[in-house]
């Protein structure tokens, strides 16, 4: 006797045609939704922590520092007394100074003293 053919079921059929062509499905759906939902709750969290408050400081950038040496130091500060306080090397420290200079913060006393404004 001949055996029949069977009949693919249609859930069979379903199932090859949503793998063979990378269909998502329902459960694929959800999982993603999920995911950007958690991803959403994060970004919000970041948005709304609370910045430097007023109990809190700020760090201080470089220029801010060398302007404080400069302060502290009375009767002008030298480049060798800025850069032993301050331990920036020689290109930065120069750089530093002549940002300074331009915003008119500081002023050149002499060649390499410097005084505050």
């Amino acid at each position: 006797m001949a055996q029949r053919k069977r009949t693919p079921s249609l859930d069979s059929m379903i199932k090859f045609f949503l793998k063979h062509y990378n269909i998502p499905t329902k459960k694929d759906i959800n999982r993603l939704s999920e995911k950007i939902e958690s991803l959403e709750k994060t970004v919000h969290k970041m948005a709304t922590a609370p910045k430097s408050g007023p109990g809190q400081q700020r760090a201080k950038s470089a220029s801010d520092v060398v302007l404080n040496v400069i302060r502290n130091i009375s009767g002008g500060a030298s480049f060798s007394d800025i850069k032993s306080r301050t331990d920036f090397d020689d290109k930065k420290l120069r750089n530093i100074i002549y940002r300074l200079n331009k915003q008119g913060k500081i002023k050149r006393k002499n060649r390499g003293t410097y005084v505050a404004s």
